[in-house]
């Protein structure tokens, strides 16, 4: 029964301490909403709005300040008295432990209090709109009104230089001037945030006449004089390019500068209504095409200097690219009675000697178009370097060629002089194999030697073919090389052998005596060195003498070495 009790007691501990910690977290809620309530209530709005009563309370100013007074008086005298009475409410459900009830209550007010948040703002950013747009006014209206005085004298004092242009200027200057008066009187009437309006619109006005003044002399001088003056200088560089003989039609200079004169006109047209940005942009394509104009004769004079200078050097590279091509037409009918010649070495004299007759076509027809004079030098300038090009590339091609045909008597030479030396090595080796007192030559080992004489005699074969083919003798020199290189290395590890188990059996002897097996491999590797199968004899005897003295090749080596 006391358990029972204690168990009781214990939960209704529990439920008292978790209600507790809710309510204080729900009244820390309280705290935060009745510290914003308080917050919104102390806003300076009636400080900002008295300073709407220095300005003129007439007009759009008044209207505002009717509408700025009547939100703030419904948001003391109604907003905030219901939120009082919500947050009361929601301390009384947090009492009666009613926390779902509570917890909307607060969601209410914090919507509540948000909204009003956001009406505050709004009134204090149309306060401080208000007022700033008087103080912005009245700074920048003077700042307008020295501009437009500026821009009146320097008019008055440079009329000559706007051209027909200052009529309109005077005209804008004048409707500006209008702008002022009716800034004046929504000023009286106390529309500030119109009078803003109006000194937006006069600073673009204004600043746009202005510009407009500082480029419109340069314009009317490149319109009037700069620019007609290069298209004149063009024509009479057209001219005197024409009576030197130039072919010129294809630039169509004529038609391109009277369309160029006639946009010349239009742009002036632009100048004067004040269409400047227009009128920039226009002046600017004139320009790049007057450039290009000058750009194109300049190509034609150097392309006429380089067609004069490069015309001979053409025609003496084509000479000796022909001259060439005979030289490697006949060194291959001389080559050929040496030489045996690949279809590939007679396709590629076929292909230089037909891309040469091909270049040669192109130089006969651009000497004709020199002759005739119809055709720009321009363009003969860069048939003319592609024509150079070509030859460049077919005099490198020559010269390949005929070093290709040079290598032959070369290869020959080199492979009689290998065959020598290779001839001299196999007789080095026969006599040192003499002089090493070798018992007998294996079978094998003949064979080899068989077998590099037959190579050796197969590279003379090639060499006494007449004509000679490189190729083959290349192929057969190759093989005779890596036989010789087999054939002294085989020399070398036999005589080593011959001498290693020689050393080796005399060492073994030893033990004969002492053990049969030894005897036993000593026996049949003698049977092997008998047989001139001196590997055999040799692994014989390292085999019988591993298991009692597993050192004894290392110090038969040593021995020899020594």
């Amino acid at each position: 029964m006391i358990s029972y009790f204690i168990g009781f007691f214990i939960l209704v501990l529990a439920l008292f301490v978790w209600g507790y910690l809710i309510k204080k977290k729900y009244f820390k809620e309280m705290d935060r909403l009745e510290a914003w309530k308080i917050d919104l209530m102390n806003r300076p709005v009636l400080d900002e709005m008295s300073k709407v009563k220095q300005l003129n309370m007439t007009g759009q100013t008044e209207e505002l300040f009717e509408s700025w007074r009547n939100k703030w008086d419904h948001v003391v005298t109604v907003q905030l008295p219901d939120l009082e009475e919500m947050l009361f409410d929601a301390e009384e459900y947090i009492d009666r432990y009613r926390f779902k009830k509570a917890k909307d209550v607060q969601q209410a007010i914090q919507a509540k209090l948000q909204e009003t948040e956001e009406q505050i703002k709004r009134i204090l950013e149309e306060l401080h709109e208000l007022v700033g747009s008087e103080e912005k006014n009245r700074v920048e209206i003077e700042e307008l009104k020295e501009l437009y005085r500026e821009s009146k004298k320097m008019l008055l004092a440079h009329r000559h230089s706007f051209g027909n242009a200052e009529k309109r200027l005077e005209a804008q200057l004048s409707e500006a001037a209008q702008k002022f008066q009716e800034f004046d009187e929504k000023t009286e009437l106390g529309n500030y945030l119109e009078a803003r309006e109006v000194v937006l619109l006069m600073q673009n006005q204004l600043g746009k006449i202005k510009k407009h003044m500082d480029l419109i002399p340069q314009l009317l001088i490149e319109c009037q004089s700069l620019l007609p003056n290069q298209l004149a200088e063009c024509l009479d560089g057209h001219r005197e390019l024409t009576e030197q003989e130039y072919y010129l039609d294809h630039l169509n200079l004529g038609t391109e500068i009277k369309r160029l004169e006639e946009n010349l006109a239009e742009n002036l047209r632009l100048i004067e209504a004040t269409e400047i940005e227009q009128a920039e942009e226009g002046i600017k394509e004139i320009k790049q095409r007057i450039d290009i104009l000058f750009d194109h004769l300049e190509k034609e004079v150097h392309a006429k200097h380089y067609v004069a200078k490069n015309e001979k050097v053409a025609y003496d590279l084509l000479t000796a690219a022909q001259e060439e091509n005979e030289n490697l037409s006949n060194e291959i009918i001389h080559v050929q009675e040496s030489y045996q010649l690949s279809d590939s070495d007679f396709e590629t004299q076929r292909n230089l000697e037909k891309e040469l007759g091909t270049v040669y076509k192109h130089y006969d027809i651009l000497i004709e178009k020199i002759k005739l004079n119809t055709t720009a030098q321009s363009v003969i300038g860069e048939e003319l370097s592609a024509i150079k090009e070509q030859l460049d590339i077919i005099r490198e091609g020559q010269q390949d060629f005929a070093l290709k045909l040079q290598a032959l008597r070369k290869d020959e030479l080199e492979a009689r002089e290998t065959i020598k030396e290779l001839t001299k090595k196999v007789g080095e080796t026969v006599r040192f194999v003499s002089k090493s007192n070798v018992p007998g030559l294996p079978a094998d080992y003949k064979y080899l030697l068989e077998d590099t004489n037959e190579s050796i005699q197969n590279v003379r074969y090639q060499l006494e073919e007449k004509p000679l083919n490189i190729s083959a003798l290349n192929q057969y020199l190759e093989i005779a090389e890596l036989t010789v290189e087999k054939l002294v290395n085989t020399t070398f590890e036999m005589i080593e052998n011959v001498t290693l188990a020689e050393k080796a059996i005399q060492y073994g002897n030893r033990y004969r005596s002492r053990y049969p097996s030894i005897a036993k491999g000593l026996s049949e590797a003698e049977i092997a060195f008998r047989q001139y199968d001196y590997q055999e004899a040799l692994e014989q005897v390292a085999a019988s003498l591993e298991g009692i003295d597993p050192e004894a090749l290392k110090k038969i080596k040593a021995s020899i070495e020594a």
